[in-house]
């Protein structure tokens, strides 16, 4: 299996518009260098410390993103280097993620994560919520934090109509906001699985893992 080849296939097939993460959590840094040296530089992490301990060690203009669900007392440790914070679910992270940006004098880029499958196991604001928290005048207060779009997981299902239509939801409420908030210009959702669907229904950032470096091993 070659990694760079997976990924030159990709890259291949997505439109101009869609941004690639290449998820590479539990991978070893030999297999990111393999992805990076085809020039490709945005790489999706989902344990702080494993990301740190990378970002120490590969080359310096790699971008990080962090793209799973984010402990408060970790946000410390990246928040010197930190892309993009994909998951972003409750107001005490934002709390959190500003007040730690603020340490290194930077603005920290963050997507607000939506909660649209049926599933419980996913974190989350709901639309209600996401339009009280936008309009709350803590929010405006947050000067450290960048809010740059929204993150949104599918359930786990083979039912692609139902992907379909929790996609779909999460465009139109990405389109609403949008409206008030023209800074908004990421719509991170797909991956390996459902990311051709993600881009039909309008994602501009696609974060797929397995299908370029091989499956995964939590050992």
């Amino acid at each position: 299996m070659s990694i760079a080849k997976n990924l030159n296939t990709i890259k291949a097939t997505l439109p101009e518009k869609v941004t690639l993460v290449a998820v590479s959590k539990t991978k070893p840094e030999s297999d990111i260098m393999e992805a990076y040296n085809t020039g490709h530089k945005i790489f999706g992490e989902n344990k702080v410390q494993e990301m740190t301990k990378k970002w120490e060690e590969l080359p310096k203009d790699i971008e990080w993103h962090m793209i799973g669900h984010v402990q408060r007392n970790k946000v410390k440790y990246m928040a010197e280097y930190v892309t993009l914070i994909h998951g972003v679910d409750s107001v005490k992270l934002l709390k959190e993620i500003n007040k730690q940006a603020k340490k290194y004098d930077r603005q920290i880029p963050c997507l607000l994560q939506v909660h649209i499958a049926e599933e419980d196991t996913k974190f989350g604001f709901d639309e209600s919520e996401i339009k009280e928290l936008v309009s709350s005048d803590e929010f405006h207060q947050f000067e450290n934090i960048k809010i740059t779009g929204l993150m949104g997981m599918a359930t786990f299902t083979d039912d692609k109509q139902q992907i379909k239509r929790e996609f779909q939801s999460l465009n139109q409420l990405f389109q609403n906001l949008k409206s008030e908030f023209p800074d908004l210009s990421i719509l991170s959702m797909g991956m390996s699985g459902d990311y051709k669907i993600a881009i039909e229904e309008g994602s501009t950032m696609v974060r797929i893992g397995s299908s370029i470096f091989g499956k995964r091993n939590y050992q």
